[in-house]
């Protein structure tokens, strides 16, 4: 089980927000490719990127900072963000990016989650943003209209890859993750699924342990703030867990593989 740092871009700064909330908003950095770097050197094997102005429309603002951490580091790279067409996949695809992650999508345009995942596979995430069972979309500014576990059921029939739940109520309050949903997620679509929101420090990922067969926590906040030690909280994940009601963590990483090995970064992408 991974530990996966999160990187969240506004206006090419390195920033969270509080429970999706844009006038909410701390900057923790001016540097996102420092701050890859950073979860690198400390031993991230995944980083989550979010293009939060992407997930209002707007493409630009932060592609020179994504396209320079994919030059800066090694490890696989995951971005969310306003992923609409299947122009705007390639592009990102054509960047270097190794997973691309559809949220809006998956509400309004589930035929471009299937065309998607058939075009790429094993490159196509899902991301389940909600609020209790209410999936938002357009950057958690609007209800998607559908139901978490009903969707996170239908979504192995369109080819996804991966699942990421984010508890939008508790993502950026340290509040503690929605285990008990983000559990029902994972057991409905019967995929790996990513767990997030509200990860407030080394007892959160325990608990996560202990209920075992998530491929891995997406962590922003509590990273940031000094509440949740990178190198400590990876290593409690990266314990062995006992086979579980979901499935082994093993079987979960097997899985992933491929994804995680990623294309060749020895040149750097576009070198």
């Amino acid at each position: 089980m991974l530990l996966i740092p999160a990187i969240d871009l506004k206006d090419g700064q390195c920033v969270r927000l509080v429970q999706g909330r844009f006038e909410d908003k701390t900057v923790y950095g001016t540097d996102p490719v420092a701050m890859a770097c950073r979860w690198t050197e400390l031993g991230a094997k995944l980083i989550h990127l979010i293009d939060l102005d992407g997930s209002l429309g707007e493409s630009e603002p932060n592609r020179q900072a994504i396209f320079a951490i994919r030059r800066a580091v090694k490890v696989p790279l995951q971005l969310g963000g306003g992923l609409k067409t299947m122009d705007n996949l390639a592009a990102w695809f054509d960047l270097g990016l190794d997973r691309l992650i559809l949220g809006t999508a998956v509400c309004e345009n589930p035929q471009l989650v299937e065309k998607a995942s058939a075009r790429w596979p094993g490159q196509v995430a899902a991301a389940l943003d909600a609020s209790g069972r209410t999936l938002k979309v357009w950057g958690w500014c609007r209800d998607g209209g559908r139901d978490l576990l009903e969707t996170a059921a239908l979504l192995k029939n369109l080819g996804v890859s991966l699942i990421i739940h984010t508890d939008v109520d508790r993502d950026g309050t340290k509040a503690g993750p929605n285990l008990e949903m983000a559990t029902r997620v994972c057991q409905s679509s019967g995929l790996p699924t990513i767990v997030s929101g509200g990860i407030s420090g080394e007892g959160d990922l325990r608990a996560i342990k202990k209920v075992g067969g998530f491929f891995g926590v997406i962590s922003g906040k509590a990273l940031y703030e000094g509440n949740l030690d990178f190198p400590s909280g990876a290593a409690i994940l990266a314990q062995k867990e006992p086979p579980s009601d979901l499935a082994s963590g093993d079987f979960l990483e097997a899985r992933f593989a491929g994804a995680l090995a990623g294309p060749d970064r020895s040149g750097g992408a576009g070198s």
